[in-house]
């Protein structure tokens, strides 16, 4: 019997450029910067990626940069026998910053709820915190 899975959807606006974003994710220091968590790793398809002090392994599968993430995600807490998520983020410049649209597909079912959250809590809020940071004032 295959394992029971769920999909996370998130669509957010954040003020901020496309390619802002992409380097907050993509780029270790400032991963770092704004999760409060150590990450490390490429940055190059094909490579490892490791956020959170090691709790998040992700693979590069795709990248463009200012426009899509696309990884095969897991962490430390995995249920063994499943396979890796696949996390996309597309990144689409609005009026105002950029909307930010996350499709995480065979999360374990009985994670998603915490992961869900977790997306809220460790992600968007603090990059909007940072972001707004480290933008030029006017």
């Amino acid at each position: 019997m295959a394992p029971k899975t769920k999909t996370i959807r998130h669509k957010v606006r954040i003020s901020a450029k496309p390619t802002e974003i992409y380097d907050a994710f993509m780029d270790p220091e400032k991963h770092s910067a704004f999760t409060g968590g150590e990450a490390n790793g490429s940055s190059e398809v094909g490579g490892l990626f490791y956020a959170w002090d090691g709790y998040i392994t992700a693979r590069n599968v795709e990248l463009v940069r200012g426009e899509k993430i696309v990884q095969e995600w897991t962490t430390t807490e995995w249920p063994e026998g499943y396979p890796p998520s696949l996390l996309e983020i597309g990144l689409r410049e609005v009026e105002g910053g950029t909307e930010l649209e996350l499709v995480q597909t065979l999360v374990p079912a009985d994670q998603a709820d915490d992961y869900d959250r977790g997306w809220h809590d460790h992600y968007w809020r603090p990059l909007r915190r940072y972001l707004a940071k480290t933008r030029p004032t006017k």
